[in-house]
């Protein structure tokens, strides 16, 4: 697995990036084809804070944790993570074995310039066509509400949502 390891505002000690790629180490057995994994550490309001995002083939798994400790937020990510990829076992692997094909996905993350008045977060990924239930998949496996992606059926980009009652939502765009 390709790890890379990055401080928001701090520098990771060689102990903690040691122990980061000691855990991640045995997710190895999930992805025999190698993964790419993201790993950032920051400090929040006196909290500190591990976002871990994977990616194999089309398939990001993502996983954010806080804790007084960096090593407490470590282990909550590594099993919020294995979890998702135990409850989606099935889907995954045939997925994954479709997806070892394709070359990984770079996920890019970037803060626009300072001295623009809002802090906005800037993500791109590769879009490839997917059904309905992939979207949904993979808006619960990376953990938003939210997830864009280009509907195999119509063509078209389209957006899938958690609604509030625990049901999806779909926007597509009119004709």
């Amino acid at each position: 697995m390709n790890i890379s390891i990055n401080g928001r505002h701090l520098t990771v000690r060689q102990d903690l990036r040691d122990l980061i790629e000691k855990k991640l180490s045995k997710f190895d057995r999930f992805f025999p084809g190698g993964a790419d994994a993201s790993v950032t550490c920051r400090h929040e309001h006196g909290d500190k804070i591990i976002e871990i995002t994977i990616t194999v083939g089309s398939t990001i798994f993502r996983a954010e944790e806080e804790s007084d400790t960096f090593k407490t937020a470590l282990d909550g990510c590594l099993s919020s993570i294995e979890r998702q990829i135990r409850k989606n076992k099935t889907r995954l692997e045939k997925r994954m074995k479709a997806d070892l094909e394709v070359p990984a996905p770079q996920l890019e993350d970037d803060i626009v310039d300072e001295e623009v008045m809002f802090d906005i977060r800037r993500k791109t990924f590769p879009i490839r066509p997917m059904t309905l239930e992939e979207a949904i998949l993979q808006m619960n496996l990376i953990g938003h509400d939210f997830y864009m992606f280009l509907d195999a059926e119509v063509n078209k980009m389209c957006v899938v949502y958690k609604r509030h009652n625990e049901t999806y939502g779909l926007i597509t765009p009119e004709d």
